[in-house]
């Protein structure tokens, strides 16, 4: 942290060369920033709780803080440890102990927060949303982190520490120009964010419609009247077999990949987190483990039911322990249908019934033995697997479109807010 008592060439607050690499038009003829530390821009606010009822705030990376019923947010609270609890108000900051990831979070809500966190309230004319943005950039939460490597989970930033942080603080202006257009993109990436999930819960919805409900024989909805469905033993029409266990000193630098947990839950199998064995012992030992192309793999445990095909980027490697490969062994079952109906509530139920274990759940091949399949006629299952294959295909380019908005805005920022260790002469 920079130390106030030894900083004898710098002013707090004096305009400086520090400049943004983007500005925007009426303001480049202007000088530099200036900076601040900390303890002029914010006081630290302690108050206790002075009006019931307020609500008990979650202070979150992706909502900021947030009440906690607007969120799956399990934390008991008694109501006599709610009496300690500070008081926020909307425009607020709070040093929480995810700062060391996700920089600090704004309020814009009346609530109270743990005695733990540090609230921060503006103490001169600023845009707190200029400083909402600036708090949760990439460059200042290195600097907010730079010299706290000494410190480990379960303690907190400091209020000296904030203090002693040098900010970028220029014309009230320019912060408003700054924070109009970052909240207008927020703005477009909440909008689309919104369209990936009306995208997913339209398919949740309409898988609960093309296979059929616990105890019944034919779904709601069909794209054909003709022919029966029948329901038949998983094993008759599917061949599954469980990644093996290797151990440690089995694991190398480079060599044939190991498909690991990581790697499974997207459209395709990737080699994330992958380890890598020794070919030669692969040949010897696992040989009969490595993958081909149109496997699919599932997870067994933790995030059990996650599904990922197998493209030429995996093919050849081995899959781990905890995850399960499978493909059709009869020409009665479509690869496509087979894929569709691992992300069924169908498949889900069945696999958390047959889960066992108590707080990471996990099933296997002996469960699979159990489980059963609906089948419905070769051409049903195709016409089923395309419509499905269709919307996924939406869902992966809305995602791929919000993933490009993310990364633009985070680009933005970096080039929107200067570092104060970039300092022109």
């Amino acid at each position: 942290m920079s130390n106030k008592a030894d900083d004898k060439t710098m002013k707090p607050g004096a305009k400086r060369a520090l400049v943004p690499k983007l500005r925007f038009p009426e303001f480049r003829d202007h000088p530099g920033w200036g900076d601040d530390y900390g303890d002029k821009l914010f006081d630290q606010i302690n108050n206790r709780q002075a009006t019931p009822g307020l609500p008990i705030l979650a202070i979150t990376q992706e909502h900021g803080a947030i009440p906690r019923d607007a969120i799956d947010y399990h934390v008991s609270v008694t109501d006599k440890s709610v009496e300690t609890y500070k008081e926020v108000q909307p425009g607020d900051f709070i040093i929480s102990l995810r700062s060391f990831q996700g920089g600090i979070e704004f309020s814009e809500y009346h609530g109270v927060c743990s005695p733990a966190y540090v609230i921060l309230r503006k103490k001169v004319e600023l845009s707190e949303a200029f400083f909402k943005h600036l708090f949760k950039s990439y460059r200042f939460i290195q600097q907010l982190t730079k010299n706290l490597e000494g410190l480990r989970d379960g303690k907190m930033i400091s209020f000296k520490q904030f203090s002693e942080l040098l900010l970028p603080n220029p014309t009230l202006g320019e912060q408003q120009k700054i924070a109009d257009c970052l909240d207008s993109l927020d703005e477009l990436v909440s909008l689309e964010a919104q369209k990936l999930d009306t995208l997913k819960a339209h398919k949740k919805g309409l898988m609960q419609q093309l296979f059929p409900r616990d105890g019944e024989t034919l779904p709601q909805l069909r794209f054909a009247n003709e022919g029966d469905w029948t329901v038949v033993s998983l094993p008759e029409v599917v061949f599954f077999q469980e990644g093996p266990g290797i151990m440690a000193v089995d694991f190398r630098s480079e060599g044939v990949p190991l498909v690991r947990l990581a790697g499974v839950g997207g459209a395709a199998v990737t080699l994330d987190g992958c380890n890598y064995l020794d070919p030669e012992k692969v040949a010897q030992k696992w040989a009969h483990f490595r993958l081909e192309v149109n496997d699919l793999l599932i997870s067994t445990s933790a995030t059990f039911g996650l599904s990922s095909i197998v493209t030429h980027a995996a093919a050849g490697a081995v899959f781990y322990t905890g995850l399960i490969r499978l493909r059709p062994n009869n020409e009665r079952l479509n690869f496509g249908y087979l894929k569709a109906f691992l992300g069924s509530p169908h498949f889900a139920q069945q696999a958390e019934s047959a889960a066992v274990g108590g707080g990471i759940k996990h099933f296997g091949p002996t469960h699979l033995k159990q489980m059963e399949i609906p089948i419905p006629p070769l051409a049903e299952q195709q016409c089923i697997a395309d419509c499905l294959a269709s919307l996924d295909a939406l869902i992966a380019a809305q995602a791929q479109k919000l993933d490009a908005l993310k990364a633009h805005k985070k680009g933005l920022m970096q080039q929107l807010f200067p570092s104060v260790d970039e300092v022109q002469g």
